[in-house]
């Protein structure tokens, strides 16, 4: 297998960095996972593990039933969440009919209690999670001096980017409009942020799987249902509306577009707009339909360049054999890499200057391990934070 030198990729990195004026980023569930907040292979289980009663009858059912579908892989509760939806579409929601042994009625329970126990589960961890790293990120992306707006996007449903935004008090724009009970402004995000913009130096929030903050509410003058989005809950099970977590379903009035559809057109737009510095972080590469996105992208826009950070080296083998053609990506991981097409090892060199000073290279480089380490989210921010040199002013924003 072909060798890759690490040392000279680090360079390439870092005038990427400094030399690109638009970078957007893409954080996956590994960046909660980063924190301690469960991923989806954890929400499943601890789901699993919650569910009794009906609830966990009709779970099992349907879990049983996507098996021989989705073989040899094993369902997840975003699998499982879809699977619901499209009964409760099926069934009109009505006791009387019924899939694979679950009634519209009890699919429609099951779909609410699932979602409660997802909030119960993941607000758990966020009570204790160490907000600092997601802090410094976006410290980092505030004081950034680019002429672009600053986005990020992102799969996770937690609230751990919202905390850390208003904790440092940096502000930021999801698309919501409104005090009472925020709701989604389609025009606001349909176009790209000019120069003139007061509001061009604001993170960009895109939940584009929706966010425990969301909730469907049906709208008195058109009697569809509407995505609003309420800030703290005190007991989600008295929650009458119904959460906004992965949201399959098109439940919503066709002529006006909800988030999750919004958003996956302004991530289109974004990476078509000319020239974009794109970095992927937790993000597995799991999810076809955003799949379809990136990668027609990237053939479509030659002046767009993918940065993706694994954290293990099967998701690095796995993306090659759908990127190999691609010369605009390139991929990083713990022993292996993906640079220009080519899939390779690291091969780490150590330079005279950086055996005069180990601190040189600790920031991305595990001696220990032998091992990049760029691809865990506390790494690449804690990189990114020490080829700023900004450094204090960052740890200051974010305390």
């Amino acid at each position: 297998m072909e060798k890759i030198n690490v040392t000279r990729e680090i360079k390439e990195l870092k005038n990427h960095l400094a030399y690109s004026k638009n970078i957007g980023f893409f954080f996956g569930a590994g960046t909660s996972c980063a924190l301690n907040i469960p991923n989806v292979e954890q929400l499943t289980n601890g789901i699993d593990a919650a569910l009794a009663g009906e609830f966990k009858t009709h779970f099992d059912l349907i879990k049983a039933d996507l098996v021989a579908s989705l073989a040899p892989r094993t369902p997840n509760i975003e699998d499982i969440l879809n699977q619901i939806r499209r009964i409760r579409e099926l069934t009109g929601e009505v006791a009387g009919k019924n899939y694979a042994g679950v009634s519209g009625e009890a699919a429609k329970k099951l779909d609410k209690e699932i979602c409660t126990k997802i909030y119960d589960l993941i607000l758990e961890k966020e009570k204790v999670a160490d907000l600092e790293t997601t802090k410094k990120f976006f410290a980092w992306l505030s004081i950034l001096n680019r002429e672009f707006s600053k986005e990020v996007f992102t799969t996770n449903y937690d609230l751990i980017i919202e905390k850390s935004l208003e904790s440092s008090q940096i502000p930021y724009f999801d698309g919501f409009v409104g005090a009472y009970e925020p709701f989604f402004w389609q025009e606001s995000i349909d176009k790209l942020v000019s120069k003139d913009d007061m509001t061009q130096n604001w993170i960009r929030l895109w939940k584009i799987h929706g966010s425990l903050s969301w909730f469907w509410k049906e709208d008195v003058k058109t009697k569809s249902p509407k995505i609003v989005r309420i800030g703290k809950v005190e007991k989600i099970e008295d929650e009458k509306d119904e959460l906004v977590i992965y949201p399959s379903k098109e439940k919503y009035d066709s002529s006006k577009k909800q988030p999750f559809v919004a958003y996956f057109d302004r991530l289109k737009n974004y990476l078509l707009n000319g020239e974009l510095l794109f970095i992927f972080t937790g993000y597995s590469f799991s999810d076809q339909h955003i799949n379809e996105i990136i990668f027609n992208c990237l053939r479509q826009n030659n002046r767009l360049s993918a940065l993706v950070f694994f954290y293990k080296d099967e998701e690095v083998e796995g993306l090659h054999k759908l990127t190999s053609s691609y010369m605009n990506i390139n991929v990083f991981g713990p022993k292996k890499a993906i640079i220009n097409g080519n899939l390779g090892e690291w091969e780490f060199s150590e330079l005279a200057d950086f055996k005069k000073d180990k601190k040189q290279f600790d920031h991305f480089w595990s001696e220990a391990d032998s091992k990049f380490t760029l691809g865990d989210f506390n790494s690449l921010v804690n990189f990114l934070i020490t080829n700023s040199g900004k450094k204090e002013a960052i740890e200051s924003i974010a305390k």
